[in-house]
């Protein structure tokens, strides 16, 4: 099986993600941390939770879940930021740029100015235009960043009994990550991913994520979901 690498993968996406990737049984993950025993942590976790899961598993064994240093996950054939915006570029920097060589990444980040009192959330673009953007160039060019991922509620990963259907917009640049970023979408539950054209069009996927906050917030719902049927 293909390998997975979750950078920052101890927080509730990182380690909601593992369990769904796990889940499909297609794909084996690395847990990444700045410490190794944070990651041994959520490892264990995903670990324990596949094994009580009640839903309905793939025919065959489902994935493992192994851990390690943010640069340990390098290693693995995908690649995941799931960090706040804001810590991207030491992550990044700590973990060496050259260990992204090659490598098909994948950003989930959606940069956010947060007003909970008044209950909205707005985008926070930077000068490039899109969170995507602005790592695309901490990268090495060899480096082939895809957006994907990016608006689903972080609850929704973890409750891995429930089927999870939402729409994923991935965008990108080389058609072949951007197939295998779709190809990795289609094993997690129900996720139908959809080609959101190149990655340009990544600051307008990553808006949406304030505004479902904002219709959360104001409409008292929970964990909204983003479907283009």
């Amino acid at each position: 099986m293909k390998l997975v690498g979750i950078i920052g993968g101890t927080g509730n996406i990182g380690e909601g993600l593992a369990r769904r990737i796990c889940q499909g049984g297609k794909y084996d993950v690395l847990i990444g941390s700045r410490e190794a025993a944070k990651a041994e942590a959520a490892a264990c976790r995903v670990t324990e939770s596949l094994q009580t899961c009640t839903c309905e598993l793939p025919g065959g064994p489902v994935g493992t879940c192994g851990c390690g240093t943010n640069a340990n996950v390098c290693s693995a054939d995908i690649i995941i930021l799931s960090v706040p915006f804001d810590k991207v570029a030491s992550t990044i920097e700590s973990i060496g740029v050259a260990c992204f060589e090659k490598k098909i990444v994948i950003s989930l980040i959606n940069p956010m100015l947060r007003y909970p009192k008044e209950k909205y959330f707005l985008p926070d673009r930077p000068v490039e235009g899109s969170a995507a953007l602005a790592i695309q160039k901490m990268l090495p060019p060899s480096a082939k960043l895809i957006t994907a991922f990016n608006n689903v509620a972080s609850g929704k990963w973890e409750l891995i009994d429930e089927v999870l259907d939402y729409s994923i917009v991935v965008c990108g640049d080389d058609k072949e990550a951007k197939a295998t970023v779709m190809d990795l979408t289609r094993s997690i539950s129900r996720l139908q991913p959809l080609d959101g054209g190149p990655l340009a069009m990544s600051g307008v996927v990553e808006s949406i994520t304030p505004l479902v906050i904002t219709l959360a917030l104001r409409n008292g719902l929970k964990d909204v979901g983003v479907y283009f049927r």
